[in-house]
């Protein structure tokens, strides 16, 4: 009896101490979470634990949570010397998730900084290779190759690239006003463009007008007397005394028999 109530004690006890063990085997998953579990030391794709209430075995099994969302990464500024020797700062957004967590944990220390370091050295490497104006101009298609060669790089440790994004450029000031310059003289030129097609349309419309008006010598006198009447209308003390032309013309020609003879 006195053997059969030590064991009992003992087993109590042993329960009792192993109670707060067992407890702290259990975990909770949250939805956005995967749990990598390491059993002496190792791990595998089969151990991946889904959203929930897990339990680990104590003392051999350890619980490792991945979170699985959408992580913004804001690169910091860059300073880039591109194509054409010109020094600029740019910062971009990259966005990614944890696409195979045991790769995650296994093949890279901390994937959040490796991934950051990553894109500022290939954000450097890319920009380098474009011009000024090819950066200004083509954020969209640089910013895909951006995404595709830190995907490519970032795969190897179960990290998905979804997007990447050029946020801001800053431009030297010596810059800003050259290319101010630059634009007000583009616009100055399509001013004096505009204005000589004007000019040369309006040409083209009087040499039309003067041909119908040559092949008929009524319209030409009908409309010499209208600019009369538009004359005596806006300034009413003026007064004009018409003069054919054909007169002044008969006057030169005089005068240039004069010339030729003397």
């Amino acid at each position: 009896m006195e053997i059969a109530t030590c064991f009992v004690v003992f087993f109590g006890i042993a329960a009792f101490l192993a109670f707060p063990a067992i407890l702290k085997g259990f975990y909770i998953i949250n939805q956005y979470e995967r749990g990598i579990v390491f059993r002496l030391g190792r791990v595998e794709q089969s151990q991946v634990r889904e959203p929930g209430l897990t339990f680990v075995f104590p003392f051999v099994d350890r619980l490792v949570k991945i979170d699985i969302r959408t992580v913004t990464l804001d690169v910091p500024p860059q300073e880039v010397i591109t194509k054409d020797n010109v020094t600029i700062k740019v910062n971009a957004v990259v966005y990614f998730h944890v696409q195979n967590p045991v790769d995650a944990v296994i093949r890279v220390a901390n994937y959040y900084s490796a991934t950051s370091l990553y894109a500022q050295t290939t954000l450097r490497n890319i920009l380098g290779q474009h011009e000024l104006d090819e950066v200004l101009a083509e954020r969209t298609k640089i910013a895909d190759s951006l995404e595709a060669i830190i995907d490519k790089k970032t795969d190897e440790w179960g990290i998905k690239v979804t997007a990447v994004e050029i946020k801001d450029i800053e431009l030297p000031a010596e810059m800003q006003r050259a290319m101010a310059r630059q634009a007000e003289a583009e616009r100055e030129r399509r001013a004096k463009i505009i204005a000589a097609d004007g000019e040369h349309q309006s040409a083209q419309r009087l040499q039309e007008a003067a041909s119908v008006l040559a092949q008929t010598p009524e319209a030409m006198q009908l409309r010499y007397l209208q600019t009369l009447l538009e004359i005596g209308v806006e300034n009413s003390t003026t007064v004009v005394f018409p003069l054919p032309i054909e007169l002044t013309t008969g006057f030169q020609k005089i005068l240039n028999r004069r010339n030729d003879a003397g």
